[in-house]
C-alpha cells in the first residue's frame, strides 16, 4: 500500500522574471510537508534565463 502522509507536491515559480519580458518561465518542482508549513512557501533559486538567483514563490 502506498503511504499516507501530509507531504504534498507544489511548484515554484519567479517573481522576478515576469518583470523582465523575456520569454519563458523559471518554475522548480519540490515537496512540502502541509503540516509543518500550512502557507506558501518562498525560497532562493537559481534562474537559468536571468543567470542569477531569484525568489521562487509557490503558486496555485
Amino acid at each position: 500500500m502506498a503511504k499516507k502522509g501530509n507531504r504534498i507536491q507544489v511548484i515554484l515559480e519567479c517573481t522576478e522574471h515576469k518583470g523582465t519580458g523575456k520569454p519563458g518561465t523559471s518554475r522548480y518542482i519540490t515537496t512540502k510537508n502541509k503540516k509543518n508549513t500550512p502557507d506558501r512557501m518562498e525560497l532562493k533559486k537559481f534562474n537559468p534565463i536571468l543567470k542569477k538567483m531569484t525568489v521562487h514563490k509557490e503558486i496555485k
